[in-house]
């Protein structure tokens, strides 16, 4: 029997359906990442860019194929943070969520500023300010409201990427050999790409944090995850394969702009303006389903008194965690308006595979009645997300293991001033 669709005054209200769900995950990875990831992945990896892209979807398979089955098992808002709880102790669920906050709220304020930049280059902070309270407005008026803005952003990302591919297939610039493995693709190269495109994969963890909100969620989220993932899959494999044919290896390594260079090169500098607004759009969207993910968790640790329990409150109309969402909108709005955090791409990638890496430990303890995946999966998803983690840049390791460092010694400390506070 499905939950009802208004709860207690303290819950969400259930209100997605199958399509809704997968549209919140397309939001997140149909995003920016596209846009900003293939160069630095083609640096590391060169021409062994399209292996590294295969490895980061390995990876994100693994992982969405736990985190469905963990969702369809614990459906509240929260993801890997309530489930690293209910399944491996607390320590490990307030891990989960601390690296999910610090690291997204860090990719909240990269995403704003990129909008910023391809809208009015010479005022991006103020346009990022303003795109993070617009955003944050709409998301406290419910989710419906956010669910039908993500869906034209998506269409309409999805309508420039498909331009874009399609120019480029079927230029006279293409050239085949462009896609061939050369003495330049390292295994160490490889790894450290499939560490940065994992950015641009990360979104499915927003259907699971907004569990609470599904309707009859042992059915939609475990649907919901594969589809959306795997359209994604398909849109990035056809970009990178046709920016690759006209810009290859090297090109798309030393571009600024890869599919405005791209389009170019396929003598289509017509499609360079759509593919701007597609960039700032790519990123409103990213940055909405990140600001709903980042206030859902919020929710679920300010329950637990992780954070201040004011931040538990639940709008009695809208049926949102309206408290964590301006807090979260606040944050984000500072830091767009202070910062320059674009380069958070790797820190986020280190905090992100470090909270999968926990939704696959979880998965491990499944039992086969609590429809647990196959053995292979959960192992092969902790150690891809351990490898890719370590695989990035030496600057992105140090800073996310001084930040998980910091929450567990955060967490530590609390715990002692509980016990003493108890007389334990």
């Amino acid at each position: 029997m499905p939950p009802p669709a208004v709860g207690l005054p303290g819950e969400l209200r259930r209100r997605l359906g199958v399509p809704d769900a997968v549209m919140i995950g397309l939001g997140s990875m149909i995003g920016a990442g596209i846009f900003a990831s293939l160069a630095p992945a083609a640096r590391a990896a060169g021409s062994g860019l399209l292996l590294g892209l295969a490895l980061a979807a390995v990876v994100a398979y693994c992982n969405a194929t736990s985190s469905a089955r963990l969702a369809a098992l614990y459906p509240a808002s929260g993801g890997t943070y309530v489930y690293g709880r209910e399944r491996l102790g607390p320590f490990w669920g307030y891990l989960a969520g601390w690296a999910f906050v610090v690291g997204k709220t860090a990719s909240c304020a990269a995403m704003a500023l990129t909008v910023g930049s391809y809208v009015w280059p010479g005022h991006a902070h103020a346009i990022a300010v303003a795109a993070v309270v617009a955003l944050t407005a709409i998301n406290y008026a419910g989710i419906q409201k956010s669910v039908l803005l993500t869906r034209g952003i998506v269409a309409f990302v999805l309508a420039v990427l498909a331009a874009v591919a399609t120019a480029s297939l079927t230029s006279d610039g293409v050239d085949t050999a462009r896609l061939g493995i050369g003495a330049d693709a390292t295994a160490a190269g490889v790894l450290q790409a499939a560490g940065l495109l994992f950015f641009a994969f990360a979104g499915y963890a927003r259907i699971a944090t907004l569990g609470e909100e599904a309707r009859d969620p042992a059915r939609t989220i475990p649907r919901a995850i594969p589809i959306a993932l795997g359209i994604t899959l398909v849109v990035y494999a056809l970009v990178a394969v046709s920016v690759l044919l006209v810009l290859g290896p090297g090109g798309l390594a030393s571009a600024t702009a890869p599919l405005t260079d791209a389009a170019r090169a396929a003598d289509a500098a017509w499609l360079v303006p759509a593919v701007r607004v597609g960039a700032a759009v790519a990123a409103l969207g990213s940055l909405l389903a990140l600001i709903l993910g980042v206030s859902r968790t919020t929710l679920a640790m300010a329950r637990d008194h992780h954070l201040p329990h004011a931040l538990a409150a639940v709008h009695p109309r809208f049926k949102v965690p309206h408290r964590a969402e301006l807090l979260v909108g606040a944050v984000v709005a500072v830091a767009a308006a202070t910062t320059d955090v674009r380069g958070a791409i790797g820190f986020s990638s280190f905090g992100v595979l470090a909270y999968y890496a926990i939704a696959n430990a979880s998965a491990w303890t499944l039992t086969p009645d609590e429809g647990r995946p196959a053995r292979i999966i959960p192992v092969t998803g902790v150690a891809g997300c351990l490898v890719l983690a370590f695989a990035l840049p030496l600057s992105s390791v140090l800073t996310g293991a001084a930040v998980l460092l910091m929450g567990a010694a955060t967490y530590g400390i609390r715990r002692v001033s509980t016990h003493h506070q108890q007389g334990i």
